[in-house]
């Protein structure tokens, strides 16, 4: 079967998953899918997100910062339209640009950028009403899994296809699989359609819950009984040796919430929970692998742009046994009870188990980077980008200049040959922000023309060209030069006073032109009064 003139685009979306947890970042998690791609394609070191689940989904789809996309935090509702908690629609999406160019538009996982959705009360739910846009409604033909952001592996609360709830009738239901399924099933529908296809494949794994076939876990136990101090450090040297690191960076000191490995009085737990994150992370590889095998039985693995990352750092969540987890259902549709909350020598892995792996092993995910998700140092905005095109990648390589997932957006537009938009619905659109990059798949490379923003939860980076500025909220800010020292320790700002207060200006700038909100204040009115009362302020 000859493949169509314009390129497929397959853009795959791992969740929760760390900068070094992939194998060809030095990891020992076995991902020989994914490392196939990064072999034969570009491996990006130096690429962002935007360190939550749902701001990253949604600059990724639009091409914008997330305040712009209206999910400045999370998808709850604050009143204005950078914190509206669903897509803007100013804001045009990736599928609703290629449909207009003649793609079909597929979309297998979680959609989270469609509204508040409470676990326990899915039967209430109201997908497609104005505040709760689908995919269907922005730009997809197809749709298959959860609209929500997180939940059971094994018995989801819910699962969507197209636009309609459906049961779950199969005993051994596990979402990444289903995920993988689904949308090696739209691969085969689009090509009998004769059109290209942009297939948007947003797995949940490895996000907690921390759930796994048991023979993927079998593969990785004892593995971790080494510890994370061990791991952190082999993972540093291994990438080093692999030139995935711009610099000889120092690794950063184990997180200060973690204590060390020989202290530790449950390791066999430990090293339980650990062995499952690998496996969830297995697995999502050898849906990859599925997906992939695919395209090459079809013909047009070499005429598909595949592109892989990751939506924030490792998560250091800790789950309670009591608190928000609670939001989530205690029990399976069979009436088996699910026990909630890390609890120490409960091993995970069955759907009857809902834990996380904290911050020690987030700590690990992250390597050789301080923080993790939901923060804007390293740790929590730093993923891999992979992006394999066998006809329209000059060749193989490391690029570690600094990019952002809004980035993904003009590529694809490049890529395709379609228009952006300058109004859409009757609605005028916003210009973009991301770049290009076109020109590192032909072997061009330059620095961002533009700097790099982020803000969330009061948290707060810039990053332009080897400078980043950050700021822990309620913290003072901090300057470091990336290319010496992109592992944060040693804060320059005190030595370069002049450079700091210009890059603070611009990011004060850039706040208020898209609409932050200081986050004290968000929390100080959470009736919403600032709304009314407050400026936007940096």
């Amino acid at each position: 079967m000859r493949p169509p003139s314009k390129p497929n685009i397959v853009l795959i979306l791992a969740d929760d998953m760390g900068f070094s947890d992939l194998g060809c970042m030095g990891s020992e998690i076995r991902t020989p899918n994914i490392d196939r791609l990064a072999a034969g394609g570009q491996t990006y070191t130096s690429m962002y997100n935007c360190a939550r689940c749902c701001p990253t989904r949604a600059s990724l789809l639009t091409g914008l910062y997330p305040h712009k996309a209206g999910i400045g935090h999370m998808t709850a509702s604050y009143g204005s339209e950078a914190y509206q908690g669903y897509l803007r629609n100013d804001a045009v999406t990736i599928a609703e640009v290629l449909r207009l160019a003649g793609y079909r538009t597929l979309m297998s996982g979680k959609w989270h950028v469609g509204g508040s959705y409470k676990p326990r009360e899915s039967e209430l739910w109201l997908p497609g009403d104005v505040t709760h846009p689908t995919p269907r409604q922005r730009g997809f033909d197809r749709f298959f899994g959860t609209l929500d952001g997180s939940g059971s592996y094994f018995f989801p609360h819910y699962i969507g296809e197209d636009d309609h709830r459906v049961d779950i009738e199969q005993d051994d239901f596990y979402m990444t699989d289903a995920v993988t399924e689904k949308a090696v099933g739209m691969l085969g529908e689009a090509v009998r359609d004769h059109k290209p296809f942009f297939l948007y494949l947003a797995y949940t794994a490895p996000h907690w819950p921390l759930q796994a076939h048991e023979d993927d876990i079998a593969r990785y136990r004892g593995q971790y009984r080494k510890g994370w101090d061990h791991l952190r450090t082999s993972r540093h040297e291994e990438m080093l040796s692999r030139g995935m690191l711009e610099g000889r960076w120092d690794i950063s000191p184990r997180d200060p919430e973690a204590h060390p490995w020989i202290d530790e009085k449950h390791q066999d737990w430990e090293d339980s929970r650990m062995a499952t994150y690998a496996a969830m992370v297995d697995s999502m590889d050898q849906g990859i692998g599925c997906v992939m095998r695919k395209l090459r039985d079809l013909g047009i693995e070499k005429n598909t742009l595949v592109l892989f990352l990751s939506d924030n750092g490792g998560c250091a969540e800790f789950l309670a046994e009591e608190g928000w987890v609670n939001s989530y259902p205690d029990s399976s549709p069979r009436g088996e009870e699910i026990v909630q909350g890390n609890i120490p020598d409960l091993p995970p892995g069955p759907g009857t188990t809902f834990q996380s792996y904290e911050t020690a092993w987030s700590n690990v995910s992250n390597a050789p980077f301080r923080m993790h998700k939901t923060w804007v140092h390293e740790g929590g905005i730093s993923t891999p980008l992979v992006a394999y095109w066998p006809e329209g990648i000059a060749s193989p390589g490391i690029v570690h200049n600094a990019r952002h997932v809004s980035d993904i957006m003009p590529t694809i537009l490049d890529v395709t040959g379609a228009s952006y938009p300058k109004d859409f619905g009757g609605v005028g659109v916003q210009k973009l922000d991301g770049e290009s990059l076109i020109d590192t798949f032909r072997n061009i490379y330059s620095q961002r023309e533009q700097p790099i923003y982020w803000e969330h939860e009061g948290n707060c980076a810039m990053r332009d060209g080897d400078w980043k500025l950050v700021r822990e909220f309620g913290q003072d800010w901090e300057l470091y030069n990336m290319r010496v020292d992109r592992t944060e320790l040693n804060d320059l700002r005190h030595k370069d006073p002049k450079r700091a207060a210009e890059m603070i200006k611009a990011y004060e700038d850039w706040a208020n032109k898209v609409g932050v909100v200081d986050w004290a204040i968000v929390q100080a009115h959470p009736d919403m009064d600032w709304v009314k009362q407050e400026k936007p302020v940096a």
